[in-house]
């Protein structure tokens, strides 16, 4: 079995900029494109899943009933364009806790390899991708052996490529053209 693997903030839904978070469904805004973008992902046989770092709960400036909201929200709006979310993985905890789920760590790509496994599938690691806005993401993506992308759409700008000490695989302006190369590449 494929599967993308999707950061939330600033690859599916608008970036709330540097240090602040999404605190309630009615901060949460789909990015243009973007349900199309996964349903064509699904169209083309890729199970996807979203693994995000969420923080803002741990740092009490949003609860887990709230992260819960905009999760069942989220899915629902997919759900009714057609789009078909296998697992949503969160870390919610600080960076000084030291946990195994906080990205760069590969925890949370990790429990969505394992719910495919408990399923009694396996995931074609060469044929599966991580689509992110941070170098973050482009870490945890590597350390998990996933071709990457890294899309300029949240947090991460093209200019500051130079500064790039693990560049990612591919680039792209959004989901939508990541999406387009992945099944280019297909």
């Amino acid at each position: 079995m494929k599967a993308v693997f999707l950061d939330r903030d600033g690859v599916i839904n608008k970036y709330p900029g540097h240090s602040k978070y999404v605190k309630s469904w009615e901060e949460f805004r789909f990015l243009p494109k973007a349900k199309t973008a996964l349903k064509k992902l699904n169209d083309h046989g890729f199970e996807l899943f979203v693994v995000s770092n969420q923080s803002g709960v741990a740092k009490g400036l949003y609860a887990q009933a709230d992260l819960d909201l905009i999760t069942k929200n989220m899915l629902d709006e997919l759900t009714e364009s057609g789009v078909k979310i296998s697992g949503v993985y969160y870390c919610v905890h600080l960076s000084q806790d030291n946990c195994s789920c906080k990205k760069p760590k590969t925890g949370l790509v990790d429990m969505a390899i394992s719910s495919i496994r408990n399923k009694g599938q396996d995931l074609e690691l060469p044929r599966s991708y991580f689509i992110g806005d941070s170098l973050i993401d482009i870490e945890a993506a590597k350390a998990s052996s996933l071709k990457n992308i890294l899309v300029f759409s949240g947090k991460e700008k093209p200019e500051n490529e130079n500064n790039w000490l693990n560049p990612p695989d591919f680039t792209a302006a959004n989901l939508s053209e990541a999406v387009d190369l992945i099944i280019k590449r297909q």
